[in-house]
Order: structure tokens, then C-alpha cells, then sequence
């Protein structure tokens, strides 16, 4: 195994990247947090061994944090996409200014354009509250791509969430509940910062013939 980078040290990197110029709340184009990040990747990385030398995924990838932060902790590849070009333009700039442009691709186009077998997926998609049931559909291409997927979901969602995997052929490993903070970033944001019950989901895919 490579050399553990420190949680403290990803922090301070992911924070450093570029975040969305001009986001749309259409898009739910909340950027993720470098602490709650970081949380994902090192679950991911160091207690599931789901980083390292493997093919990466991140959907909706926004700027690239999550899968940028997958290569720095040694993932052989990545794979990026998102609806949005703006996103996607941002997400090579992160990835150059961190080192990681070798080893990724980004694609600007919907999620399901993307083909190919990875190991891992990563996302924080959208949480569905401005189109109905958005979260699940990047679900269900997840389960269509990756055996192990690590995914941010609103803590409300938790029943919904885990019988729709059941469903779905897949089985949820781990769960950790998180707080997500969103500042003030639209016209229609009441109090300068929120915070957000979110659950960091692993998980595994069994049964392939759903797909």
C-alpha cells in the first residue's frame, strides 16, 4: 500500500480547488464540502480498500473534488462526467493545478453516456429537490457500472433510499451520518449558512443480472 496521506493534508488540497464559478440551482450544483469529502474517499481508501489501483468513477462530477481526491490517494484512473461544461472546464483546471491530469478524463454529458466497467463509483448527486427522483437515477447508473459505490443522500431519504438498492440488486455495507454546511449561495437561501443531515452510503452491487 501507498503511503497513507493524511485526512488533514487531502482536507487542505480538496479546499484548495476551484469551486463552480456561477452555479446553477437547477443543477443543484452545491459543491462538497473538502471535510465531508474527505470522509467519503477515506472510507473508500483505507477501511474498504476501494481506491487504490483502481478504475474510478465520479458522476456528476461538478469540479472533479471527489475524483481528484481519488487520484491523489492512488487510484490508477478516473473517469468524470457532468451535464454541465462550465463544471467540467473547472474540473481539468483542478486537475492539472493538483498534479492528477495523467490519469483522468472528464466527459461534459449525462451520466448515462458513460460505458465501461470501474470498481468504484463516487458522487454527491443531486439531492432531488428540484427534479423529482434525480438522486435515484444516478443510483441505478451507478449499480449499472461499479460493484462499490459511495454516495451522499439527505438523511430523510434513508428509508427510500435503501429499499430502492434492495431493488436494485445491491446491499448497503456501511452508512455514516454526516452533517453537510451550505452557505448562502442563491437568491431564495434564507440564513447565511445550513446544515444538512446527510448519509455516506457504501454501497455493493449483487446481483447483476438487474443491469
Amino acid at each position: 500500500m501507498a503511503r497513507i496521506l493524511p485526512r488533514v493534508d487531502l482536507e487542505e488540497m480538496l479546499g484548495r480547488l476551484r469551486p463552480h464559478p456561477d452555479p446553477d440551482p437547477w443543477l443543484e450544483q452545491y459543491t462538497t464540502p473538502a471535510k465531508v469529502a474527505a470522509e467519503m474517499l477515506f472510507t473508500a481508501a483505507y477501511i474498504y480498500d476501494d481506491i487504490e489501483d483502481k478504475l474510478v468513477a465520479d458522476l456528476g462530477c461538478g469540479t472533479g473534488r471527489l475524483g481528484i481526491g481519488a487520484l491523489l490517494l492512488g487510484a490508477r484512473g478516473l473517469v468524470g462526467v457532468d451535464i454541465d461544461p462550465r463544471a467540467v472546464s473547472v474540473a481539468v483546471e483542478n486537475a492539472e493545478a493538483a498534479g492528477v491530469s495523467g490519469r483522468c478524463r472528464w466527459v461534459a454529458g449525462a451520466v448515462p453516456s458513460i460505458r465501461g466497467v470501474f470498481d468504484t463509483v463516487l458522487m454527491n448527486p443531486p439531492f432531488g429537490t428540484r427534479r423529482r427522483h434525480l438522486d435515484v437515477r444516478f443510483l441505478s447508473e451507478a449499480l449499472r457500472l461499479a460493484d462499490s459505490i459511495y454516495s451522499l443522500h439527505k438523511s430523510s431519504t434513508r428509508r427510500f433510499i435503501t429499499d430502492f438498492v434492495r431493488r436494485r440488486g445491491g446491499s448497503v455495507s456501511c452508512l455514516l451520518q454526516l452533517s453537510l454546511e451550505i452557505p448562502r449561495m442563491f437568491s431564495f437561501h434564507e440564513r447565511a449558512r445550513r446544515s444538512v443531515a446527510v448519509d455516506l452510503y457504501r454501497i455493493v452491487r449483487l446481483d447483476q443480472s438487474v443491469y
